[in-house]
């Protein structure tokens, strides 16, 4: 993956942002189905999902809101840092063929903590579909030899 970066609380700002961009296809939904044992048919059958209030197959929210951890965890703060927690709050659906853009921002730095609070969201083109709020622990960097 390119553009990823170690995580170096020292470097941190409030203001900082970063993103990631993925389309999700059938096959993608297909595969989370089979990681998480969730089945549902509003994911995973166009004649079901048609008769729903989303007209087609939908993406799975945890599979959506993967992308923020690929943002947190690669990006910003990056490489090495560690969940804490995670606020999700599902404001509209993903369909699929959908290309979703997660992105973080940073709103604090806990210096004595190593910590740095995000938000997050994820939108499909102007349109958000998830927002939040995630807790990084950050790693202290490690001495080169």
């Amino acid at each position: 993956m390119s553009d990823v970066t170690q995580a170096n609380l020292e470097a941190l700002e409030v203001g900082q942002t970063a993103f990631v961009e993925r389309t999700f296809d059938e096959a993608a939904v297909r595969a989370f189905a089979e990681l998480s044992g969730d089945f549902n048919p509003v994911h995973l059958d166009a004649d079901f999902a048609a008769t729903t209030r989303f007209g087609r197959p939908i993406v799975h929210g945890l599979l959506t809101a993967s992308l923020i951890s690929t943002v947190v965890g690669t990006r910003l703060p990056g490489l090495g840092s560690i969940y804490v927690s995670q606020s999700l709050r599902f404001r509209a659906p993903v369909h699929v063929g959908d290309t979703v853009r997660a992105e973080a921002e940073v709103t604090e730095v806990q210096r004595q903590r190593r910590r740095v609070v995000l938000s997050t969201r994820c939108l499909v083109g102007d349109k958000v579909v998830i927002t939040g709020e995630a807790v990084m622990w950050v790693p202290p960097a490690t001495e080169e030899e």
